[in-house]
């Protein structure tokens, strides 16, 4: 069931199943939407978990800080919305910018996380290259750009080989990613460039926490994936062989059953 929350202020999108009792909630990426969620969630629900998909602050029908969506904001947003949606604890999953909110409401809300995922994301800061990067968007989404820069990012999203394989789903973030108000895109380009590494907070993170990657990634590098595996021997480890960025839509099957296996040994 779709509704909106008002959260620190803003109105907020939000899609809950109110299915079962344990959560999962699913955090979206940069320029996508909670629908970009919507086959996983629904498969999750009929195994029988209470799925809840907000859109984060700034993207799709949420509303957005002026200045910047941080990260600790973010996280803010999503903890008043599971305390009205009546939510103590729950699994929390990110995608790409979805898992930097995922690690700072971990270490705001530690009493309300019963495990973490992040989905082809890490918990390192922006470089210096990055941090160029982005201010280069804002300034070209201010120029009026925007959709030029989705064009180019989504796509970007799977691997070089599966595009053509996911054109009409790619056309769907797409046009889904022009409903947000440039304002709020720009806000969490401030955000993400701000956050901090979370690499410390990580190690001596205590609750169960999977990584999932993708071979074919274009965003994150394997070279940087080995150094994560490395880092947090932890961690259980997935490697989806035949995806890029966006493998809960490349590899639907194969990450589904892989993310159902990790669930169901957090809610024993």
């Amino acid at each position: 069931m779709e509704q909106f929350i008002m959260a620190q202020g803003i109105p907020v999108r939000i899609c809950d199943n109110q299915k079962g009792e344990n959560a999962i909630v699913l955090l979206h990426g940069y320029l996508e939407t909670l629908s970009v969620w919507d086959e996983f969630a629904d498969k999750l629900a009929e195994y029988g978990y209470r799925t809840i998909c907000i859109d984060i602050p700034g993207h799709g029908l949420s509303g957005t800080n002026e200045e910047i969506n941080s990260m600790g904001f973010i996280a803010d947003v999503l903890n008043e919305c599971l305390n009205k949606l009546k939510i103590s604890n729950c699994f929390v999953t990110g995608h790409s910018m979805g898992a930097y909110v995922a690690l700072a409401f971990a270490k705001k809300y530690p009493e309300k996380i019963k495990a973490l995922c992040l989905f082809h994301s890490t918990p390192n800061p922006d470089s210096e290259e990055k941090k160029l990067n982005r201010e280069r968007e804002i300034e070209l989404i201010k120029e009026g750009k925007i959709e030029s820069i989705i064009r180019v990012s989504i796509p970007r999203m799977f691997a070089n080989d599966n595009v053509k394989q996911f054109a009409e789903k790619i056309q769907e973030i797409e046009e889904n990613a022009t409903v947000a108000e440039h304002e709020g895109i720009i806000a969490c380009l401030r955000g993400m460039k701000e956050r901090e590494d979370m690499n410390l907070f990580l190690k001596d993170f205590e609750k169960p926490l999977l990584f999932i990657f993708g071979k074919k990634d274009n965003y994150t590098p394997i070279d940087m994936v080995n150094e994560l595996i490395e880092r947090f021997p932890n961690a259980q480890n997935i490697m989806l062989e035949n995806s890029g960025h966006a493998g809960f839509i490349e590899e639907h099957k194969v990450s589904l059953d892989l993310f159902v296996q990790f669930a169901q040994k957090v809610f024993l």
